[in-house]
């Protein structure tokens, strides 16, 4: 069973759940204002902050005190930079260069910005500060720079639009999916399948293992899949079938997207899928041509409705923009930064006892706006006695 299940169960049969705002008795108030700041910003906190929080925590406050440690610039320059950096590479490194996929989302919860529009907006942070060069589609020397230079980006990040900076039709953006950093890394060379794949990692949760169903119509897996690799069909029904059946129908939105290495940027051409949705095609003559990029999710149906599809999302549409749209609007989207916060301020991953304040702090987050400092805040407080 999937962490997001059981976090909706163990909501569901709780019969209480620990305050968020009621101070944990295991420590003083100055150890537990300590152990708050370090976990939100990374370092110790000063005299007066040390002060303003044990307050806090002393008068039944302890969000006060966690959104003190929240307006520190290391929350910006180095928690949430650690956090998001590997979802922007293949590797799933740290030690990837500061690029605009991790500013942009540094910048959206800096400012409040919705979460669940991560994936669709035209949205881009772009870093101010004096020697910077501009934001460019074919490099990453902006960021780069901004980070050699030790740019504070608490301060120094500015709200702009994709369309305006590199370019690419408003229409066309897709938030973090067709930052430059996201399509250098999973729209270059293959068939697109990988934007889809790291898509679901990072803001599902989930790898493709973790959401076979071979209940689903083959009928659009392109022609690049064999259907009897080896020679052996049996390897197709019971394995390829249950990653592909879902998957192509949904990659199918990134039709018109290439990162093009001799630009060095991403290309969108409108209207005309790319020549990588026609590779491999004598694999399988028989198997689906791509025309458009129109796509459809046919997970809302099978073992994969337990990710909780929005009900007023169509389930289908064109292009990376809705499909964008219809992974953040599920349930696994919203219980995935919930984990992904926790282990970052908890130092580990959730366990049976935790599941019940997680699935609460999943329903506050959606029910305040899919504000992230929030999520970081009630965490934060959660295990600051642990």
């Amino acid at each position: 069973m999937s962490i997001a299940s059981q976090l909706r169960i163990a909501a569901a049969g709780a019969a209480c759940v620990l305050s968020l705002h009621a101070a944990p008795v295991r420590a003083g108030a100055n150890e537990q204002a300590k152990r708050l700041f370090d976990r939100i910003a990374g370092v110790p906190p000063t005299t007066a902050e040390l002060a303003t929080m044990a307050g806090d925590i002393s008068g039944g406050d302890a969000i006060a005190a966690a959104n003190v440690a929240l307006d520190a610039p290391s929350f910006y320059n180095v928690t949430l930079k650690n956090l998001v950096t590997p979802w922007t590479n293949r590797d799933q490194t740290v030690f990837a260069p500061l690029n605009d996929y991790t500013a942009t989302v540094i910048g959206m919860v800096r400012d409040d910005i919705p979460f669940n529009t991560a994936l669709s907006d035209d949205i881009l942070y772009t870093v101010g500060g004096s020697g910077l060069p501009a934001p460019s589609a074919a490099n990453n020397d902006h960021y780069a720079q901004a980070e050699a230079t030790n740019v504070d980006l608490k301060t120094n990040l500015h709200k702009t639009t994709q369309s305006a900076t590199y370019g690419i039709p408003a229409a066309a953006t897709a938030g973090l999916m067709t930052t430059r950093a996201a399509s250098a890394a999973f729209f270059i060379n293959g068939t697109n399948r990988a934007m889809f794949r790291f898509t679901l990692i990072n803001h599902l949760c989930r790898d493709m293992e973790q959401v076979q169903d071979t209940s689903r119509p083959p009928d659009r897996i392109r022609q690049d899949v064999s259907r009897s690799p080896g020679g052996d069909s049996r390897i197709f029904l019971n394995s390829c079938i249950g990653c592909h059946s879902g998957m192509d129908p949904m990659a199918q939105a990134f039709a018109y997207y290439n990162f093009d290495t001799t630009l060095n940027k991403l290309v969108y051409t409108s209207g005309q899928p790319q020549p990588k949705y026609f590779i491999n095609s004598d694999n399988f003559k028989a198997g689906f041509v791509t025309p458009d990029d129109s796509w459809e999710n046919r997970w809302r149906k099978g073992p994969n409705q337990i990710l909780l599809w929005d009900s007023a999302q169509p389930g289908s549409g064109n292009g990376a923009k809705s499909l964008g749209q219809e992974l953040a609007g599920s349930d696994a989207f919203a219980a995935c930064q919930v984990q992904k916060v926790f282990k970052t301020v908890c130092y580990r991953a959730p366990r049976q006892a935790d599941l019940a304040q997680l699935a609460t702090i999943k329903d506050n987050f959606v029910a305040g706006g899919y504000k992230l400092k929030q999520v970081f805040a009630e965490t934060a407080v959660y295990c600051m006695g642990q």
